[in-house]
């Protein structure tokens, strides 16, 4: 029964698993991993999908299923790296919808997207203004691709892209599995003076077939609080921030986070005081973060900046 259910979805949830058979989550997932054994299906993070990651992309009612506390958390953290006046592009893709959501209360901000997700998120937030692109749609995401969604794009500049996939690897950086959304992607990222990757730990490690970013072009990584014993995303996590990139993870534990500066993003909803970030901050050009062997580094206070002991040491000059 499970494996009939993931031949006719592409993707279920472990909960939705349960539910039809009957039985407990816990059950379920030991049926999973002895089926993913026999190479009848592939595990991810809080379901199952069919084989074959590197060619078979999952449509959105399969992805809206899966990993949804993940992905709230990772919107809710991302949420406070946008600020009052900005404007931003916003790719395709259930994290990302759930980031739009969280973007309609920022006043003055101007959202660029491929995305009717997005859009639809956006399409009652008063002081946003939307622009979305042309193109061809692609309904198993909801988006908008091809030339006409490239072309759009040309002579765009903007402070930050957004953008979300099927896999995150320090090797190859960001990939998909749909080569015209993959394309599509590029142009977003040709368009943004940042980028952001919003991913969850279950894409830490893993490839897919169309490469979107690569990793010397991401500035930041939002993800969420991988298992204990999770090695390849804390492997990975590694990795991607020995090659500079900031990491930002949005956790179950310690204390409340925000958005840079220790304030919170003007206008973005309040981080839930469950969440955690820990931030790999970038002194000046990219390079690699020294001390890589001692793990990844957490800032001591949320947002800081470089040169910060130094306005410090200026400020005490003041006052004396």
């Amino acid at each position: 029964m499970i494996l009939e259910m993931v031949r006719a979805n592409g993707a279920v949830s472990l909960r939705e698993l349960a539910r039809v058979v009957q039985t407990s989550e816990v059950t379920v997932r030991r049926d999973v991993r002895a089926l993913e054994a026999e190479g009848l299906l592939d595990r991810r993070h809080g379901g199952a999908v069919l084989p074959g990651g590197f060619t078979r992309e999952s449509g959105f009612p399969q992805k809206s299923h899966l990993a949804t506390a993940e992905k709230t958390a990772i919107a809710d953290l991302a949420a406070g790296f946008v600020e009052e006046g900005e404007a931003i592009v916003v790719g395709a893709g259930t994290t990302t919808q759930e980031l739009a959501r969280r973007l309609a209360r920022v006043p003055g901000l101007t959202v660029v997207t491929n995305s009717l997700l997005v859009a639809q998120a956006l399409a009652h937030a008063n002081r946003v203004e939307v622009v979305m692109t042309g193109g061809t749609l692609r309904g198993s995401n909801y988006a908008l691709v091809g030339s006409g969604a490239e072309q759009s794009l040309q002579g765009l500049r903007v402070s930050k892209a957004f953008l979300s996939g099927s896999g995150l690897t320090a090797e190859r950086g960001l990939s998909t599995s749909n080569m015209l959304s993959a394309s599509v992607d590029r142009a977003l990222v040709q368009a943004a003076a940042e980028v952001v990757v919003l991913a969850d730990h279950s894409k830490l490690g893993t490839d897919t077939m169309f490469q979107t970013v690569p990793t010397d072009l991401i500035t930041r990584l939002v993800t969420d609080e991988a298992p204990a014993h999770d090695d390849r995303a804390a492997t990975e996590l590694q990795a991607l921030a020995d090659q500079g990139v900031q990491i930002a993870v949005a956790g179950a534990s310690g204390g409340a986070a925000s958005g840079p500066g220790g304030t919170g993003a003007p206008g973005a909803d309040a981080v839930p005081a469950r969440q955690q970030r820990r931030d790999v901050p970038l002194p000046g050009p990219r390079r690699q973060v020294p001390g890589a062997a001692a793990g990844l580094r957490s800032a001591t206070a949320l947002g800081e900046q470089p040169g910060g002991t130094e306005r410090a040491r200026v400020a005490d000059m003041r006052r004396r």
